[in-house]
């Protein structure tokens, strides 16, 4: 799709409108004293997001930096103290990716600057890693995610069903702010989080939607479950299934020693 020069002035219009009046103030959007953003900040606010509420995020961003407040501090630590601090958020492969990217970050001893970097560094996809390059650099990096889909399936696919990114990108390429990207995206994300309260999930017209699985009765909660239990102490098999009952819990507790989230020693399982 090929927008005229007024589609691309209505809509930026609107958006900056809309951002002067209703910006958010959020924890990892604010500065370190010189100004700058700290990329690290940046990759654990955007990990924490994925599939997670910002007011939920918003609790537990304070607390995890306060503990690794640094790359090196969550490079030096534990896994299990980066699970249990994760507590609360969910979806745990996330605080084990982000404990790998910064181990991996600590021994290269700078941390990425480029897509081809970012993305090789563990949870961190094409659109993390635009992201982090948008919100931390400052740079014009083309990415799609949940509040970017909404705002421009209302605006240029508002008649549409079964929109894909590739055509979502062809027409944000075209209004992307290369000048200020960072506010860009902050605004869409603001505008997009407004439009989902007051429209409702436009995502479903996206080719690219799938519905977020059950998580109560789900192998998923099983596996939360597990890991909160071993975060206040070490526990053998018949302790868990006294704490968790349920058919699935030895098939389940298995998966997670194999990806290396839980270990196991003597009949003993631990973070």
């Amino acid at each position: 799709m090929e927008l005229s020069q007024q589609q691309r002035n209505e809509f930026s219009e609107t958006l900056w409108s809309f951002y002067a009046q209703h910006a958010r103030d959020l924890p990892w959007r604010e500065p370190d004293p010189d100004s700058h953003f700290d990329p690290y900040s940046i990759m654990v606010s955007e990990l924490m997001l994925q599939q997670t509420q910002v007011s939920r995020v918003m609790l537990k961003y304070a607390e995890f930096l306060q503990r690794f407040p640094t790359v090196q501090a969550l490079a030096l630590a534990e896994q299990g103290d980066v699970l249990r601090v994760w507590q609360g958020l969910g979806y745990n492969r996330r605080a084990k990716f982000l404990w790998q990217a910064a181990r991996i970050v600590a021994q290269a001893g700078h941390f990425p600057d480029t897509l081809a970097e970012l993305v090789t560094l563990p949870g961190v996809g094409t659109n993390t890693a635009g992201a982090i390059l948008s919100y931390a650099y400052n740079r014009p990096a083309v990415f799609i995610e949940t509040n970017v889909r909404t705002v421009y399936i209302h605006h240029f696919f508002h008649d549409r069903i079964d929109v894909t990114d590739k055509e979502i990108v062809a027409v944000l390429e075209q209004t992307l702010d290369r000048e200020n990207p960072r506010d860009f995206y902050w605004a869409i994300m603001d505008y997009g989080s407004h439009l989902k309260t007051t429209i409702g999930n436009l995502n479903r017209a996206s080719r690219h939607y799938t519905r977020q699985s059950t998580f109560k009765g789900s192998r998923r909660q099983i596996r939360g479950r597990i890991i909160f239990v071993l975060g206040s102490g070490n526990q053998t098999l018949p302790a868990l299934q006294a704490a968790i009952p349920d058919a699935r819990l030895e098939g389940v507790i298995d998966d997670l020693v194999a990806e290396g989230m839980v270990r196991s020693h003597d009949g003993v399982y631990s973070l």
